[in-house]
Protein backbone atom coordinates (compact mmCIF):
# COMPACT_ATOMS: atom_id res chain seq x y z
CA UNK A 1 0.00 0.00 0.00
CA UNK A 2 1.14 3.74 -0.73
CA UNK A 3 -0.06 6.95 0.04
CA UNK A 4 0.92 11.16 0.45
CA UNK A 5 -1.36 13.63 1.79
CA UNK A 6 -4.13 13.81 -0.83
CA UNK A 7 -4.56 10.08 -1.80
CA UNK A 8 -3.53 6.44 -1.34
CA UNK A 9 -4.07 3.11 -3.11
CA UNK A 10 -5.15 -0.29 -1.00
CA UNK A 11 -3.72 -3.57 -1.76
CA UNK A 12 -6.52 -4.70 -3.92
CA UNK A 13 -4.84 -1.61 -6.49
CA UNK A 14 -8.24 1.24 -5.70
CA UNK A 15 -7.19 4.26 -5.74
CA UNK A 16 -8.68 6.91 -3.16
CA UNK A 17 -8.17 10.72 -3.13
CA UNK A 18 -8.95 12.78 0.41
CA UNK A 19 -11.20 15.46 0.35
CA UNK A 20 -13.41 17.41 3.31
CA UNK A 21 -16.59 14.79 2.68
CA UNK A 22 -13.94 12.18 3.38
CA UNK A 23 -11.39 9.68 1.00
CA UNK A 24 -13.41 8.91 -2.47
CA UNK A 25 -12.41 6.11 -5.01
CA UNK A 26 -10.42 7.43 -7.78
CA UNK A 27 -9.97 4.31 -9.92
CA UNK A 28 -8.63 1.34 -9.91
CA UNK A 29 -4.84 0.57 -11.49
CA UNK A 30 -3.84 -2.67 -12.09
CA UNK A 31 -0.93 -1.92 -14.39
CA UNK A 32 1.98 -1.04 -12.06
CA UNK A 33 3.29 -0.08 -8.55
CA UNK A 34 1.04 1.99 -6.45
CA UNK A 35 3.37 5.01 -6.35
CA UNK A 36 2.97 5.16 -10.23
CA UNK A 37 -0.74 4.93 -9.69
CA UNK A 38 -0.68 7.81 -7.75
CA UNK A 39 1.57 9.73 -9.86
CA UNK A 40 -0.68 8.84 -12.78
CA UNK A 41 -3.25 10.38 -10.99
CA UNK A 42 -1.34 13.68 -9.54
CA UNK A 43 -0.50 14.01 -12.88
CA UNK A 44 -4.43 14.29 -13.86
CA UNK A 45 -4.79 16.93 -10.93
CA UNK A 46 -1.73 19.24 -11.97
CA UNK A 47 -3.46 18.91 -15.38
CA UNK A 48 -6.71 20.77 -13.72
CA UNK A 49 -4.34 22.86 -12.39
CA UNK A 50 -3.50 24.42 -15.17
CA UNK A 51 -6.65 24.22 -17.35
CA UNK A 52 -8.35 26.49 -14.35
CA UNK A 53 -5.36 29.14 -14.35
CA UNK A 54 -5.91 29.19 -17.89
CA UNK A 55 -9.40 29.73 -17.82
CA UNK A 56 -8.84 32.13 -14.87
CA UNK A 57 -6.66 34.50 -17.22
CA UNK A 58 -8.76 34.56 -20.29
CA UNK A 59 -11.68 35.29 -18.20
CA UNK A 60 -9.23 38.14 -16.52
CA UNK A 61 -7.54 39.06 -19.93
CA UNK A 62 -10.13 38.23 -23.07
CA UNK A 63 -13.35 39.59 -23.56
CA UNK A 64 -14.39 35.52 -23.37
CA UNK A 65 -17.93 35.70 -23.23
CA UNK A 66 -19.43 35.13 -19.88
CA UNK A 67 -21.69 32.24 -21.25
CA UNK A 68 -18.43 30.36 -22.95
CA UNK A 69 -16.87 31.26 -19.21
CA UNK A 70 -19.72 29.20 -17.74
CA UNK A 71 -19.36 26.60 -20.24
CA UNK A 72 -15.91 25.80 -19.77
CA UNK A 73 -16.03 26.13 -15.70
CA UNK A 74 -18.68 23.45 -15.52
CA UNK A 75 -16.82 21.40 -17.60
CA UNK A 76 -13.61 21.27 -15.37
CA UNK A 77 -16.30 21.05 -12.36
CA UNK A 78 -17.30 17.96 -13.92
CA UNK A 79 -13.59 16.74 -14.12
CA UNK A 80 -13.31 17.58 -10.34
CA UNK A 81 -16.44 16.00 -8.85
CA UNK A 82 -15.58 13.01 -10.98
CA UNK A 83 -12.59 12.50 -8.43
CA UNK A 84 -10.21 11.07 -11.17
CA UNK A 85 -7.49 13.36 -10.11
CA UNK A 86 -5.49 13.24 -6.50
CA UNK A 87 -4.69 16.89 -5.02
CA UNK A 88 -6.70 19.22 -3.10
CA UNK A 89 -9.84 18.69 -5.04
CA UNK A 90 -11.36 21.31 -2.70
CA UNK A 91 -8.86 23.86 -3.08
CA UNK A 92 -10.12 23.77 -7.19
CA UNK A 93 -13.67 23.97 -6.67
CA UNK A 94 -13.48 26.84 -4.47
CA UNK A 95 -11.26 28.62 -7.26
CA UNK A 96 -13.85 27.29 -9.31
CA UNK A 97 -16.50 29.13 -7.46
CA UNK A 98 -14.39 32.35 -7.41
CA UNK A 99 -14.18 32.21 -11.00
CA UNK A 100 -18.24 31.75 -10.93
CA UNK A 101 -18.62 34.68 -9.17
CA UNK A 102 -15.76 36.79 -11.40
CA UNK A 103 -17.90 35.65 -14.23
CA UNK A 104 -21.09 36.64 -12.75
CA UNK A 105 -20.28 40.00 -11.93
CA UNK A 106 -18.67 40.30 -15.25
CA UNK A 107 -21.98 39.37 -16.51
CA UNK A 108 -23.40 41.84 -14.36
CA UNK A 109 -21.22 44.54 -15.24
CA UNK A 110 -21.46 43.83 -19.27
CA UNK A 111 -25.14 43.82 -18.99
CA UNK A 112 -24.87 47.67 -16.76
CA UNK A 113 -22.34 48.35 -20.09
CA UNK A 114 -24.83 47.11 -22.66
CA UNK A 115 -27.81 49.34 -20.71
CA UNK A 116 -25.56 52.29 -20.86
CA UNK A 117 -24.85 51.86 -24.44
CA UNK A 118 -28.32 51.10 -25.41
CA UNK A 119 -29.16 54.34 -23.17
CA UNK A 120 -26.57 56.41 -25.28
CA UNK A 121 -27.27 55.00 -28.42
CA UNK A 122 -31.24 55.62 -27.88
CA UNK A 123 -30.70 59.06 -26.87
CA UNK A 124 -28.16 59.69 -29.96
CA UNK A 125 -30.40 58.62 -32.35
CA UNK A 126 -33.18 60.42 -31.03
CA UNK A 127 -31.31 63.60 -31.08
CA UNK A 128 -30.23 62.70 -34.50
CA UNK A 129 -34.47 62.49 -35.48
CA UNK A 130 -34.61 65.55 -33.88
CA UNK A 131 -32.27 66.94 -36.05
CA UNK A 132 -33.70 65.06 -38.96
CA UNK A 133 -36.84 66.61 -38.55
CA UNK A 134 -35.48 69.97 -38.21
CA UNK A 135 -33.83 69.76 -41.10
CA UNK A 136 -36.78 68.74 -42.99
CA UNK A 137 -38.31 71.91 -43.00
CA UNK A 138 -35.23 73.36 -44.23
CA UNK A 139 -34.78 75.62 -47.43
CA UNK A 140 -31.03 75.24 -47.24
CA UNK A 141 -31.28 72.94 -49.75
CA UNK A 142 -27.17 71.60 -49.99
CA UNK A 143 -25.87 72.32 -46.50
CA UNK A 144 -29.47 70.56 -44.92
CA UNK A 145 -28.98 67.97 -48.08
CA UNK A 146 -25.37 67.43 -46.94
CA UNK A 147 -26.29 67.11 -43.07
CA UNK A 148 -28.81 64.51 -43.54
CA UNK A 149 -26.25 62.26 -45.49
CA UNK A 150 -23.84 62.65 -42.77
CA UNK A 151 -26.60 62.19 -40.01
CA UNK A 152 -27.10 58.61 -42.30
CA UNK A 153 -23.59 57.76 -41.77
CA UNK A 154 -23.62 58.39 -38.20
CA UNK A 155 -26.83 56.13 -37.54
CA UNK A 156 -25.19 53.29 -39.12
CA UNK A 157 -22.35 53.34 -36.42
CA UNK A 158 -24.64 53.42 -33.71
CA UNK A 159 -25.76 49.84 -32.08
CA UNK A 160 -28.91 48.33 -32.36
CA UNK A 161 -31.67 48.85 -30.02
CA UNK A 162 -34.55 46.35 -29.01
CA UNK A 163 -36.42 45.96 -32.38
CA UNK A 164 -39.48 48.11 -31.40
CA UNK A 165 -37.63 50.80 -30.57
CA UNK A 166 -34.88 51.17 -33.23
CA UNK A 167 -37.87 50.75 -35.78
CA UNK A 168 -40.13 53.34 -34.34
CA UNK A 169 -37.42 55.92 -34.38
CA UNK A 170 -36.09 54.59 -37.47
CA UNK A 171 -39.60 55.44 -38.99
CA UNK A 172 -39.26 59.00 -37.78
CA UNK A 173 -36.02 59.34 -38.69
CA UNK A 174 -36.59 57.80 -42.59
CA UNK A 175 -39.97 60.36 -42.74
CA UNK A 176 -38.27 63.25 -42.21
CA UNK A 177 -35.61 62.55 -45.03
CA UNK A 178 -38.33 61.54 -47.31
CA UNK A 179 -40.00 65.01 -46.57
CA UNK A 180 -36.49 66.94 -46.59
CA UNK A 181 -36.43 65.31 -50.57
CA UNK A 182 -40.06 65.86 -51.40
CA UNK A 183 -39.49 69.60 -50.33
CA UNK A 184 -36.38 70.31 -52.15
CA UNK A 185 -37.70 68.03 -55.12
CA UNK A 186 -40.92 70.42 -55.14
CA UNK A 187 -38.85 73.25 -54.70
CA UNK A 188 -36.68 72.76 -57.98
CA UNK A 189 -39.32 71.60 -60.35
CA UNK A 190 -40.28 74.92 -59.46
CA UNK A 191 -37.38 76.54 -59.66
CA UNK A 192 -36.90 75.11 -63.33
CA UNK A 193 -40.30 76.18 -64.10
CA UNK A 194 -39.60 79.31 -63.63
CA UNK A 195 -36.07 79.08 -65.30
CA UNK A 196 -38.12 77.98 -68.38
CA UNK A 197 -40.55 80.82 -67.99
CA UNK A 198 -36.94 83.27 -67.25
CA UNK A 199 -35.92 81.55 -71.02
CA UNK A 200 -38.96 82.09 -73.03
CA UNK A 201 -39.37 86.09 -71.69
CA UNK A 202 -35.63 86.27 -72.78
CA UNK A 203 -35.74 84.47 -75.62
CA UNK A 204 -38.66 86.96 -76.71
CA UNK A 205 -36.11 90.38 -75.57
CA UNK A 206 -33.13 88.83 -77.31
CA UNK A 207 -35.69 88.74 -80.39
CA UNK A 208 -36.77 92.42 -79.97
CA UNK A 209 -33.37 93.59 -79.06
CA UNK A 210 -31.98 92.06 -82.34
CA UNK A 211 -34.62 93.10 -84.34
CA UNK A 212 -34.21 97.06 -83.27
CA UNK A 213 -30.04 96.47 -83.27
CA UNK A 214 -30.26 98.39 -86.75
CA UNK A 215 -32.66 101.47 -86.09
CA UNK A 216 -31.59 104.82 -86.78
CA UNK A 217 -34.92 106.26 -84.11
CA UNK A 218 -31.88 107.11 -82.19
CA UNK A 219 -33.97 108.95 -79.45
CA UNK A 220 -37.53 106.21 -78.92
CA UNK A 221 -35.22 103.11 -79.68
CA UNK A 222 -32.40 103.95 -76.76
CA UNK A 223 -34.81 104.76 -74.44
CA UNK A 224 -36.80 100.85 -75.69
CA UNK A 225 -33.26 99.60 -74.98
CA UNK A 226 -33.50 100.80 -71.87
CA UNK A 227 -37.35 99.23 -70.73
CA UNK A 228 -35.91 95.75 -72.58
CA UNK A 229 -32.62 96.06 -69.70
CA UNK A 230 -35.40 96.15 -66.77
CA UNK A 231 -37.53 93.58 -68.37
CA UNK A 232 -34.18 91.63 -68.78
CA UNK A 233 -33.18 92.22 -65.20
CA UNK A 234 -37.06 91.41 -63.92
CA UNK A 235 -37.38 88.26 -65.29
CA UNK A 236 -35.58 86.57 -63.51
CA UNK A 237 -32.15 83.75 -64.69
CA UNK A 238 -32.93 81.49 -67.24
CA UNK A 239 -31.29 77.78 -66.77
CA UNK A 240 -27.46 78.04 -66.77
CA UNK A 241 -26.98 76.20 -70.42
CA UNK A 242 -29.08 79.01 -71.86
CA UNK A 243 -28.49 82.32 -69.93
CA UNK A 244 -25.12 83.32 -71.21
CA UNK A 245 -26.11 82.50 -74.65
CA UNK A 246 -28.95 84.80 -74.52
CA UNK A 247 -27.36 87.46 -72.75
CA UNK A 248 -24.55 87.37 -75.38
CA UNK A 249 -27.05 87.58 -78.18
CA UNK A 250 -28.84 90.61 -76.05
CA UNK A 251 -25.82 92.35 -75.36
CA UNK A 252 -24.90 91.88 -78.86
CA UNK A 253 -27.76 93.42 -80.49
CA UNK A 254 -27.51 96.40 -78.10
CA UNK A 255 -23.69 96.68 -79.10
CA UNK A 256 -24.62 97.03 -82.51
CA UNK A 257 -27.08 99.62 -82.33
CA UNK A 258 -25.06 101.95 -79.52
CA UNK A 259 -22.34 101.57 -81.74
CA UNK A 260 -23.76 103.08 -85.09
CA UNK A 261 -25.34 105.75 -82.57
CA UNK A 262 -22.31 106.77 -81.17
CA UNK A 263 -20.72 106.63 -84.85
CA UNK A 264 -23.82 109.10 -86.16
CA UNK A 265 -23.06 111.13 -83.09
CA UNK A 266 -19.73 111.40 -83.95
CA UNK A 267 -20.12 113.10 -87.05
CA UNK A 268 -23.26 115.03 -85.77
CA UNK A 269 -20.81 116.38 -82.89
CA UNK A 270 -18.15 117.34 -85.28
CA UNK A 271 -20.55 119.47 -87.96
CA UNK A 272 -22.17 121.02 -85.07
CA UNK A 273 -18.63 122.20 -83.91
CA UNK A 274 -18.03 123.82 -86.54
CA UNK A 275 -21.27 125.44 -86.90
CA UNK A 276 -20.31 126.69 -83.55
CA UNK A 277 -17.16 128.20 -85.05
CA UNK A 278 -19.36 130.09 -88.30
CA UNK A 279 -22.05 131.46 -85.93
CA UNK A 280 -19.25 132.67 -83.37
CA UNK A 281 -17.95 134.66 -86.68
CA UNK A 282 -21.46 135.78 -87.45
CA UNK A 283 -22.00 137.05 -83.74
CA UNK A 284 -19.04 138.42 -84.05
CA UNK A 285 -19.77 140.72 -87.70
CA UNK A 286 -23.33 141.59 -85.45
CA UNK A 287 -21.72 143.13 -82.94
CA UNK A 288 -19.40 145.52 -85.23
CA UNK A 289 -22.90 147.14 -85.77
CA UNK A 290 -22.86 148.74 -82.51
CA UNK A 291 -23.33 151.19 -81.22
CA UNK A 292 -26.30 151.80 -83.59
CA UNK A 293 -25.81 154.79 -85.81
CA UNK A 294 -27.18 154.61 -89.43
CA UNK A 295 -30.13 152.63 -87.98
CA UNK A 296 -31.15 151.55 -91.78
CA UNK A 297 -27.72 150.35 -92.88
CA UNK A 298 -27.96 148.48 -89.89
CA UNK A 299 -31.25 147.11 -89.77
CA UNK A 300 -29.98 145.41 -93.42
CA UNK A 301 -26.81 144.36 -92.54
CA UNK A 302 -28.28 142.46 -89.03
CA UNK A 303 -30.95 140.81 -91.71
CA UNK A 304 -28.48 139.16 -94.12
CA UNK A 305 -26.24 138.34 -91.00
CA UNK A 306 -29.51 136.66 -89.51
CA UNK A 307 -30.48 134.88 -92.77
CA UNK A 308 -26.72 133.24 -93.01
CA UNK A 309 -27.23 132.14 -89.35
CA UNK A 310 -30.46 130.17 -90.00
CA UNK A 311 -28.81 128.23 -92.70
CA UNK A 312 -25.96 126.88 -90.74
CA UNK A 313 -27.63 124.83 -88.74
CA UNK A 314 -27.35 123.42 -85.07
CA UNK A 315 -24.74 123.76 -82.55
CA UNK A 316 -23.63 121.99 -79.64
CA UNK A 317 -26.21 122.41 -76.84
CA UNK A 318 -24.17 123.54 -74.14
CA UNK A 319 -22.59 126.22 -76.65
CA UNK A 320 -25.60 127.48 -77.65
CA UNK A 321 -27.24 129.99 -74.64
CA UNK A 322 -23.88 131.70 -75.19
CA UNK A 323 -23.48 132.50 -79.04
CA UNK A 324 -27.34 132.75 -79.60
CA UNK A 325 -27.41 135.52 -76.49
CA UNK A 326 -24.54 137.68 -78.48
CA UNK A 327 -26.90 137.74 -81.37
CA UNK A 328 -29.81 138.63 -79.45
CA UNK A 329 -27.91 141.14 -77.65
CA UNK A 330 -27.26 143.32 -80.84
CA UNK A 331 -30.91 142.55 -82.32
CA UNK A 332 -32.41 143.95 -79.10
CA UNK A 333 -30.26 146.98 -79.45
CA UNK A 334 -31.63 147.38 -82.86
CA UNK A 335 -34.96 147.08 -81.54
CA UNK A 336 -34.25 150.07 -79.06
CA UNK A 337 -32.97 152.08 -81.78
CA UNK A 338 -36.57 151.86 -83.96
CA UNK A 339 -37.90 152.29 -81.00
CA UNK A 340 -36.26 155.62 -80.28
CA UNK A 341 -36.66 156.31 -84.03
CA UNK A 342 -40.43 156.03 -83.97
CA UNK A 343 -40.72 158.19 -80.95
CA UNK A 344 -38.90 160.63 -82.59
CA UNK A 345 -40.97 160.59 -85.79
CA UNK A 346 -44.56 160.17 -84.25
CA UNK A 347 -46.35 163.31 -85.06
CA UNK A 348 -48.94 162.72 -82.19
CA UNK A 349 -46.23 161.72 -79.79
CA UNK A 350 -44.06 164.97 -80.18
CA UNK A 351 -47.73 167.32 -80.19
CA UNK A 352 -47.85 165.61 -77.27
CA UNK A 353 -44.62 166.08 -75.46
CA UNK A 354 -44.94 169.99 -77.15
CA UNK A 355 -48.33 170.36 -75.31
CA UNK A 356 -46.85 169.17 -71.61
CA UNK A 357 -43.81 171.22 -72.18
CA UNK A 358 -45.47 174.44 -72.69
CA UNK A 359 -48.16 173.80 -69.38
CA UNK A 360 -44.85 172.97 -67.46
CA UNK A 361 -42.92 175.73 -68.68
CA UNK A 362 -46.28 177.88 -67.88
CA UNK A 363 -46.49 176.69 -64.51
CA UNK A 364 -42.87 177.17 -63.66
CA UNK A 365 -43.24 181.22 -65.01
CA UNK A 366 -46.25 181.58 -62.35
CA UNK A 367 -44.46 180.11 -59.99
CA UNK A 368 -41.67 182.37 -60.88
CA UNK A 369 -43.86 185.48 -60.25
CA UNK A 370 -45.60 184.37 -57.32
CA UNK A 371 -42.25 184.05 -55.55
CA UNK A 372 -41.12 187.49 -56.51
CA UNK A 373 -44.33 188.78 -55.19
CA UNK A 374 -44.12 186.94 -51.86
CA UNK A 375 -40.10 188.52 -51.32
CA UNK A 376 -41.90 192.11 -51.73
CA UNK A 377 -44.40 191.78 -49.49
CA UNK A 378 -42.11 189.62 -46.76
CA UNK A 379 -43.95 186.99 -46.99
CA UNK A 380 -40.50 184.85 -46.78
CA UNK A 381 -42.33 181.62 -45.72
CA UNK A 382 -44.69 181.69 -48.55
CA UNK A 383 -41.64 182.33 -50.53
CA UNK A 384 -39.54 179.47 -49.19
CA UNK A 385 -42.13 176.69 -49.71
CA UNK A 386 -43.41 177.96 -53.17
CA UNK A 387 -38.97 178.09 -54.01
CA UNK A 388 -40.02 174.07 -53.11
CA UNK A 389 -42.98 174.04 -55.61
CA UNK A 390 -40.77 175.07 -57.72
CA UNK A 391 -37.97 173.10 -57.68
CA UNK A 392 -40.41 170.60 -58.36
CA UNK A 393 -41.74 171.66 -61.73
CA UNK A 394 -38.70 173.01 -63.04
CA UNK A 395 -37.18 168.90 -62.92
CA UNK A 396 -40.26 168.12 -64.97
CA UNK A 397 -40.14 170.70 -66.86
CA UNK A 398 -36.14 169.62 -67.70
CA UNK A 399 -37.48 165.68 -68.23
CA UNK A 400 -40.05 166.98 -70.84
CA UNK A 401 -37.34 169.54 -72.73
CA UNK A 402 -35.40 166.02 -72.73
CA UNK A 403 -38.28 163.91 -74.05
CA UNK A 404 -38.99 167.06 -76.72
CA UNK A 405 -35.14 166.95 -77.98
CA UNK A 406 -35.48 163.33 -79.08
CA UNK A 407 -38.16 164.34 -81.53
CA UNK A 408 -35.86 166.88 -82.88
CA UNK A 409 -37.16 169.57 -81.70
Amino acid sequence: MSSDPWGRVDETGTVYVRTADGEQVVGSWQAGSPEEALAYFERKYEGLVVEIGLLEKRVKTTDLSAKDAQTAIDHIREQVDAHHAVGDLDALKVRLDKLVETVDKRREERKQQRAKQSDEARHAKEALVVEAEQLAQSDQWRAAGERLRALVDTWKGLPRLDRKSDDELWHRFSHARSAFSKRRKAHFASLDAQREEARKTKERLVGEAEALSGSTDWGPTAARYRELMAEWKAAGRAQREHEDDLWNRFRGAQDVFFAARSSVFAERDAEQTENLKLKEELAEEAEKLLPIGDLKTARAAFRTLNERWEAIGHVPRDARPKVEGRMHAVERALQEAEETEWRRTNPEARARAAGLTGQLQAAVDKLKGQIEQARAQGNTSKADKLERELEGRQALLDQALKGLQEFGG
